[in-house]
């Protein structure tokens, strides 16, 4: 979840009314101008701003008091148990890896476990075929088949690492690598190990792991507690995670690094709870000086004093565009003439994050959300303003 954006469908022609609290910002755009957008922070700005994490820890916060103040009305709890990771960059309908020492395969129908022989294999795979029948086999020279499986088959290693073999490279993965049946057809790979585990591919890529001891800390508790939670909402029936940043960013085994594995061990099975259950922990990059309020009432919009730290370059950021950039995203409107922001949510500069604008041009308007503006365009955030020169 780096920037754990949310995505928006575009929406054109729809026309959102401003909301009575805000005025109305407009430009007019002649022709030859340029456009200039200028914002503040990278996300969605719910919950926890990771800069802002940074710039707490730096002027001395623990990590439980920088959670506090991005997840204010949570209390502190426990969760252990292990979860399940749909591994994205296996695109094939098989379970190829790299033979090692301890390798074995249990067959997830009978629960029968085999260790595979020590044979002069390279490679091991697990595949279904077309009339649904599960086989182990292991290439030398060429394939040979092996094993036949009632069900699911799944590669593990003692807990040692386990190299999937994927069309983008090799991968090596903590846990087990389940050869899983997709609830569409088909089979997936999907990674099963234990939070912990999990959680050592996953908060170096969400955070530096160099960055200051109680920030990443407080990464490792907001990702544990993201992780519950989404265990217990789960993606699908054969994998309750996924590892882009639609969940969280995994990068399994090759992603750890020794400074991060130290800030989860102590943590060591720390979540925050809402209402006894995992509170639904999102984070962004940085929330620009005020975070957004979210769906949920623990994450409130409030200034963020510490996003402003001196090494956060996007606390604030400027981006130039031709107008034709605009009509090209939305043609209807023909030649761009005006821009007009018609609701913000109320908190920060400009009057906070835009909620609604409307393009309007030689051939009629267009009135978007924040969100899909930004998804369109491709901005950091939505906390934003407009300058026409």
């Amino acid at each position: 979840m780096r920037l754990r954006l949310l995505v928006v469908p575009v929406l054109t022609g729809v026309f959102l009314a401003p909301s009575a609290a805000q005025a109305v910002d407009r430009w007019a755009v002649p022709a030859g101008a340029t456009v200039t957008i200028s914002g503040h922070g990278y996300g969605h700005g719910h919950g926890m701003s990771q800069h802002g994490a940074q710039g707490a820890a730096k002027q001395g916060l623990s990590h439980e008091q920088i959670l506090d103040f991005y997840y204010a009305g949570t209390t502190p709890g426990r969760a252990a148990g292990r979860v399940s990771v749909l591994i994205s960059a296996d695109t094939t309908d098989d379970l190829l890896v790299r033979a090692r020492p301890g390798l074995t395969v249990t067959d997830r129908a009978s629960g029968r476990r085999w260790v595979l022989p020590q044979n002069g294999a390279r490679l091991w795979r697990v595949a279904t075929s077309r009339k649904g029948v599960t086989r182990v086999a292991f290439r030398t020279d060429r394939w040979r088949r092996w094993r036949v499986l009632r069900g699911d088959g799944e590669i593990a290693a003692g807990g040692r690492p386990v190299t999937v073999v994927t069309p983008s490279g090799d991968r090596p993965y903590r846990g087990r690598l389940r050869h899983a049946t997709a609830p569409g057809g088909g089979h997936d790979t999907v990674n099963v190990l234990s939070l912990e585990a999990y959680l050592r591919g996953v908060v170096p890529l969400e955070m530096p792991a160099t960055w200051s001891p109680a920030a990443v800390r407080a990464q490792a508790v907001a990702a544990r507690t993201y992780a519950a939670y989404e265990r217990a909402h789960p993606r699908s029936r054969h994998a309750q995670l996924c590892d882009t940043t639609s969940c969280q960013v995994y990068g399994g085994y090759a992603a750890e690094h020794p400074a991060s594995n130290a800030a989860i061990a102590a943590t060591r099975g720390s979540v925050l709870l809402d209402g006894g259950q995992p509170a639904f922990t999102q984070f962004s990059s940085s929330s620009g000086g005020w975070t957004s309020a979210g769906s949920v009432p623990y994450l409130r919009a409030v200034e963020d004093v510490y996003d402003a730290w001196s090494g956060n370059p996007v606390h604030a950021w400027t981006v130039r565009l031709a107008p034709a950039r605009l009509e090209q995203a939305w043609p209807r409107i023909g030649v761009l003439s005006d821009i007009q922001v018609t609701a913000r949510d109320g908190n920060g500069d400009w009057g906070g994050r835009v909620r609604s604008v409307t393009l309007t041009g030689s051939a009629g308007a267009v009135t978007v959300s924040g969100d899909t503006f930004r998804s369109v365009l491709g901005l950091r955030s939505t906390y934003l303003t407009f300058g026409v020169s």
